[in-house]
């Protein structure tokens, strides 16, 4: 059992506890209990503490200061320990101050493709360019796919033979998470895309999961950056090669992703020409629109519905346009007929349902005309 205690009279002086505190107050101590133990430890609480401001006394009549000096650094546990890790205070400001500094420009800096202006030593660029590209200093890297723009430009053809091995390094900017890194990269990827076109197809595979990615990000300028990757690269790259390659990610677990590539894939069908469409498969092409109808998120859906559309109005056109041949009079009739036995041929009769009402009811309301959804089905664009 354990009590409390004793004040220790007549003990003068002070005690500096790690030069932080002082102790000039009366102590209490604790000890067990038992008149022989408790008088024993006062004595050698009384001579301990006696001794050490003697001790101290001579210390500071000498001039010596044995006190802790307060911890200018931040402290790190070390297991029961409060270890005080060194650095030298004024080089890491420095650098701190230089890396602000240089962040800022970064930040600032990013240069619209139409402001880009030829290197001053373009043998010099190409020489380090990939080591530039997979530096740890992060600025490097920025200047360097920023060369990759300028290259792109102005020199087409030398930066093309590098091209096959740029874009693994290019692709890892792009997943950086140092946000000036990779809206730099995303910027270069649009370049790119606009420089070279279909010679891009074998190498965008692994560009395309990053790009639909980024496009969905929360953070404003690198999703708008990811944004206009994707527009340059359904702009510059034919649909008939980008198709198939985007194809598969409609299908992937992510929903993001699933979303981005329906609006990539809607807005690549329109730039096909009757004998594209007619190759990559008209069929095919309606059964992924039925598909991405019935996606969790809006955004798949409404790519969708304007998938749908773009296939209604080829279909009919060529219907059309196969009945002047035929005829020499076009029918309406009959077209709008033959859209919905198409659709009912190629498609299950829920899918087919799902199409014919979204196409349906567009048309209507183009007519000034309120068309009310069928029951049982829920389908939203």
């Amino acid at each position: 059992m354990w009590r409390v205690v004793d004040k220790l009279p007549n003990i003068s002086g002070s005690l500096e506890c790690a030069g932080h505190c002082k102790l000039g107050r009366p102590i209490l101590v604790e000890f067990c209990v038992g008149r022989a133990h408790r008088l024993q430890g006062v004595k050698m609480s009384e001579r301990a503490l006696k001794d050490l401001n003697i001790s101290q006394s001579a210390d500071l009549e000498n001039g010596k200061d044995n006190s802790v000096k307060p911890c200018i650094t931040k402290p790190m546990l070390n297991g029961n320990k409060c270890a005080n890790k060194e650095e030298k205070a004024p080089s890491a400001c420095q650098d701190a101050v230089t890396n602000g500094n240089e962040a800022v420009i970064a930040d600032v800096e990013y240069i619209d493709s139409e402001n880009l202006v030829d290197l001053p030593d373009v043998n010099g660029a190409l020489s380090t360019l990939a080591k530039r590209l997979d530096s740890k200093d992060w600025v490097m890297t920025c200047e360097a796919l920023n060369n990759v723009r300028q290259l792109a430009m102005y020199h087409k053809e030398r930066l093309q033979e590098l091209l096959e091995h740029l874009v693994p390094l290019i692709v890892k900017s792009v997943k950086n998470p140092r946000s000036a890194v990779c809206k730099t990269a995303l910027m270069t990827c649009a370049d790119i895309f606009k420089a070279y076109g279909d010679l891009m197809v074998d190498s965008i595979d692994p560009l395309l999961v990053q790009l639909f990615l980024k496009a969905s990000q929360d953070k404003r300028f690198v999703c708008e950056a990811a944004e206009a990757a994707l527009i340059s690269m359904t702009n510059w790259i034919s649909p008939l090669l980008l198709l198939p390659r985007m194809q598969p990610y409609l299908k992937n677990k992510n929903p993001r992703i699933r979303a981005k590539a329906s609006v990539c894939f809607s807005k690549s069908v329109p730039r096909l020409d009757v004998v594209g469409i007619k190759e990559y498969g008209m069929d095919k092409l309606i059964q992924i629109a039925a598909t991405q109808l019935s996606d969790q998120l809006p955004e798949s859906r409404e790519a969708a519905c304007n998938l749908a559309l773009e296939l209604q109005a080829f279909y009919e056109k060529s219907q059309a346009s196969t009945s002047n041949e035929h005829e020499g009079e076009p029918s309406a009739s009959p077209d709008a007929e033959s859209w919905e036995a198409f659709c009912q041929s190629k498609l299950s009769a829920l899918s087919a349902q799902a199409i014919l009402r979204v196409t349906s009811t567009t048309r209507k309301e183009g007519e000034g005309v309120t068309s009310a959804p069928k029951e049982g089905l829920a389908v939203g664009c």
